[in-house]
């Protein structure tokens, strides 16, 4: 490479020069300003450092101890004072309970033993009463005369008292179909109808039966 000889020299321009010296200017000025402004302090002699020491800690609480032979504090305990009474109560007398015939009586004092009495022996069944055999055509009450013309039967259910002696003391109606043939019937039973009375261990007894009797039309 060859160099240029008809090149001209280098020159400064002048512009150049002014505007970068402003510039350094400005930077050197702002840093001027920004700069922290100490000030100056006499010294009035040297600087001496002492130690600074911290507070010790506290002392910790001592916890106090309990006592090995310290006496226990005696409980307070009230006790009520004993007040007897004379009570006077009066004689009840006999103590009666009645607690059923199948059981007994009791009877006794408030204060002395309670006797009882043996309760009495159950009662024997009752044996009903029966038709007595001989008397058995005797049932059948007679054919009323005015049913009979109007060609009419009937029925008719009653009860009767049977006593001791097996004959019917007492007629009770309980259906018929007409007046007639009820009145029949109750007086054929009072006066001819016959039974073996109802009996309990063996000894009659009054018991009531119902009976039925019928009225048909024989050819």
């Amino acid at each position: 490479m060859y160099a240029d000889r008809y090149a001209s020299p280098h020159r400064l321009n002048p512009v150049s020069i002014a505007l970068a010296i402003a510039i350094n200017g400005a930077v050197m000025g702002a840093l001027v300003f920004s700069a922290p402004i100490v000030e100056k302090i006499a010294a009035h002699g040297p600087f001496i450092l002492y130690p600074v020491k911290e507070p010790p800690p506290p002392e910790p609480i001592p916890t106090p101890e309990p006592r090995a032979n310290a006496d226990p504090i005696p409980e307070r305990i009230t006790v009520p004072r004993h007040v007897e009474v004379e009570v006077t109560r009066p004689d009840p007398g006999p103590l009666v309970i009645d607690i059923g015939p199948s059981t007994g009586t009791l009877t006794g004092t408030g204060t002395d033993p309670v006797t009882v009495d043996p309760p009495p022996p159950p009662l024997p069944p009752l044996i009903p009463a029966q038709t007595d055999p001989r008397y058995a055509a005797a049932l059948q009450p007679p054919y009323p005369s005015a049913e009979r013309r109007a060609n009419r039967e009937g029925n008719v259910v009653i009860k009767v008292l049977i006593g001791t002696d097996g004959r019917v003391k007492r007629v009770e109606r309980v259906s018929a179909t007409s007046d007639a043939f009820y009145e029949a019937t109750r007086r054929q039973a009072l006066g001819h109808w016959r039974f073996k009375p109802a009996t309990r261990g063996g000894v009659p007894q009054e018991s009531w039966i119902t009976k039925s009797v019928r009225f048909v039309m024989s050819d």
